[in-house]
């Protein structure tokens, strides 16, 4: 089993960053991640192929090891993805899935996981459909288990006949599976929603929600804890030293105390339930989705940390007083004086220094443009002028000749 690597702890190092990043901006964090981490390592059961929208898919249980050696197994609820040799997996919630395609219907799958192969066996679940074939064995009910679960995971339909009761086992999973009350999504093995949270003193610092299949989880503060700063229930308002799923717990940071952070962990032996989802993490090529088949006791671990700033409210005071006094007095008195004086005389002698040698020559503008332009209408004139009393003489001559 590979553990994690250094990269995946520093990209899991940049994301808490991030998140600070995102709170100093008064934008929500990220959701802590789930604590269960693992690998796919091979497939741990072959089932019988099925034909799926007119495809033939192959079945399998996938092998998935956790980090401390926990082996789970798990079914694909992504039918349009290929599984990635070695790829890593991240505990995740449902509404988080990236498959291609919706995760249609998860209540109903959830249903199938608690009442199919392996949690049943392959008799019992044939016994369960009324079918009374010998041959129908254990590669038989996971081809039927998984093909029920893509129907509702990705809304595909089984279009082959399945041999040995395969068909009749898929028929009649689809047509009990429900939404029984039990059936919302299972706890987390460990999280805390968010990571990082902001705030000042006077008050209670972060509003951290704990989810988890584990009970009384024990709380290590971290380091450095200031004094008079307490990690609390948020109902009670009592000091927390342990936990449960559903709690949620902040800092309290006394008035006037210096700007600095407190953090807090969790760490326990909890259950990877049936039903809970694992997604490819970032490192990993896009690769399946998988949902547990069967649950496990792995060590998880969370943690979290709250940060406050002494001077955060009182500077809002400040940026208003200086806003308005420089706006309203310069900006009346020097608009009126200045504005006639200068914008007479300056008008006039920039257009002096054209004909200084010295200077570049600049384009022909302004009132310089309209003379040339009256110098060329009143040499037209004169031209024509001298045209017309021209022929008025020829004209005049030849008259006398003629009388």
């Amino acid at each position: 089993m590979t553990k994690i690597s250094l990269t995946r702890s520093a990209g899991r190092a940049g994301l808490a960053a991030a998140a600070a990043g995102l709170l100093a901006f008064g934008l929500a964090a990220p959701a802590a991640a789930e604590a269960a981490h693992g690998e796919y390592t091979g497939n741990a059961e072959t089932g019988v192929s099925v034909r799926m929208n007119g495809d033939t898919v192959g079945t399998n249980l996938f092998n998935l090891e956790l980090e401390d050696g926990t082996v789970l197994t798990a079914y694909c609820i992504d039918l349009e993805t290929g599984i990635r040799s070695g790829a890593g997996y991240d505990e995740s919630a449902w509404e988080n899935y990236p498959g291609r395609g919706d995760f249609a219907e998860p209540a109903k799958v959830h249903w199938i996981l608690q009442n199919s192969y392996p949690e049943i066996t392959a008799d019992e679940l044939a016994a369960a459909a009324g079918v009374d074939n010998p041959r129908f064995g254990d590669a038989e009910a996971l081809g039927a288990t998984q093909a029920a679960i893509w129907h509702f995971s990705n809304g595909a339909e089984m279009t082959g006949e399945g041999r040995n009761g395969v068909t009749e086992v898929y028929e009649y999973l689809i047509g009990a599976a429900e939404d029984l009350p039990q059936t919302a999504e299972p706890d987390a093995s460990l999280s805390i929603t968010p990571e990082t949270a902001e705030g000042a003193p006077g008050g209670v610092v972060g509003e951290f929600e704990i989810a988890s299949s584990a009970s009384d989880i024990p709380v290590t503060l971290g380091e450095n804890v200031p004094d008079g700063v307490e990690l609390v229930d948020l109902e009670t308002g009592e000091p927390v030293s342990a936990v449960n799923d559903g709690d949620t717990v902040g800092f309290t940071v006394p008035e006037g105390t210096a700007d600095g952070s407190a953090s807090f962990s969790l760490s326990t032996t909890a259950t990877v339930e049936v039903g809970r989802l694992f997604m490819g993490d970032e490192e990993s090529s896009p690769t399946q989705t998988l949902i547990t088949a069967e649950g496990g006791e792995t060590e998880v671990s969370a943690s979290a940390t709250a940060s406050w700033v002494l001077g955060e409210e009182p500077s809002e005071e400040p940026s208003e007083e200086p806003s308005e006094q420089p706006s309203e007095e310069p900006s009346e008195e020097p608009s009126e004086q200045p504005s006639e004086q200068p914008s007479e005389e300056p008008s006039e002698q920039p257009s002096e220094p054209a004909d200084d040698n010295n200077s570049p020559s600049l384009p022909v503008t302004g009132g310089a443009l309209a003379g040339l332009v009256a110098a060329g209408v009143a040499a037209l004139g004169a031209g024509a002028g001298a045209i017309y009393l021209s022929r008025r003489r020829k004209a005049a001559d030849t008259s006398d000749v003629e009388g």
